[in-house]
């Protein structure tokens, strides 16, 4: 068994989506390869309601899925395939956009004003670019949990863990995304395969990754900091990106420590990428507004 080391550590940058939504992202729009086929990650934790009232109106996506995951608040959506609803703490929402899709979320908080999520982007294969366009909505009731002996818990997303499965199925990145938090003090190894691409995002707590009993290995790529020494600890908002293996090791702070931990198969094909439409070419970029501009761009439902 080989431990991950990190990578690249990242604090996830503040920025702007939708109508004026304050949220941060952890990676995206630049160089995805070492995250293929994920895309994007936007972390829209906010306790300010005027700064996500405003929410992410009718806009469309083709090429990519979309992943939402809500710890409080809840976010209310409509798309052009008569789905509507809300999602609230704990649920998620899986839109595979396929061919075309138009939709909207607009995000409501709870009675304390906050509105605390995670959006990520999964790309489509090329023979899955005009898929049927495909909704799955799963309540917080039907996430699997676990609780280990040391006291770790998982709830299960997407993906096969510690012998149970998500409730979300037929994604093409067969991706496992799960939802860890690990006790004060502990340390914890939690199984990755080999050939995937995997990374961390911590939004309670801190911890170390990598040989938790030593201080943070040495990243494998430069981050970028001022100087040369990787943080210590890996704490709210930061993006732990892994190089390969077959486990990933943490060992939890004093308060424990909380992230998503994401995992999924290359799918080592071109990204041509412009706003919410992912494809592999160019023209097939301008082709999907072409269409958007003449109002071709959703295709008839051939499945009905």
């Amino acid at each position: 068994m080989s431990i991950r080391p990190v990578k690249r550590l990242i604090k996830s940058k503040p920025t702007r989506e939708g109508a004026g939504v304050h949220l941060r992202r952890a990676f995206g729009f630049g160089n995805t390869t070492e995250f293929d086929p994920f895309l994007l990650l936007d972390d829209f934790r906010n306790d300010v309601p005027e700064d996500y009232l405003a929410g992410f109106p009718w806009h469309p996506h083709r090429g990519i899925e979309t992943i939402t995951y809500v710890l409080a608040g809840s976010v209310e959506h409509g798309d052009s395939l008569g789905n509507h609803g809300a999602i609230t703490p704990g649920d998620v929402q899986w839109m595979t956009a396929g061919s075309g899709i138009i939709h909207q979320e607009m995000p409501k908080g709870d009675t304390a004003g906050r509105m605390h999520g995670f959006q990520l982007w999964a790309n489509l294969p090329s023979s899955l670019k005009m898929t049927e366009p495909r909704y799955q909505e799963v309540k917080s009731p039907d996430i699997p949990e676990v609780t280990d002996d040391d006291g770790t818990h998982v709830r299960l997303v997407c993906g096969s863990f510690w012998g149970k499965r998500g409730p979300v199925d037929g994604i093409a990145a067969d991706p496992v995304y799960i939802d860890v938090s690990v006790p004060p003090g502990r340390r914890k190894t939690l199984p990755v395969e080999t050939t995937r691409h995997a990374f961390a995002y911590i939004f309670a707590g801190s911890g170390k990754f990598c040989n938790a009993s030593e201080p943070l290995d040495v990243p494998t790529e430069s981050v970028g900091w001022l100087d040369t020494t990787p943080p210590s600890a890996a704490d709210n908002r930061s993006l732990v990106l892994f190089d390969r293996g077959d486990e990933v090791m943490v060992q939890a702070g004093d308060d424990g420590i909380r992230f998503l931990l994401v995992s999924g198969k290359p799918l080592e094909e071109p990204v041509a990428w412009y706003g919410p439409i992912v494809m592999n070419t160019q023209e097939q970029l301008r082709l999907a507004f072409s269409e958007l501009e003449k109002g071709t761009f959703l295709k008839p439902d051939t499945r009905k």
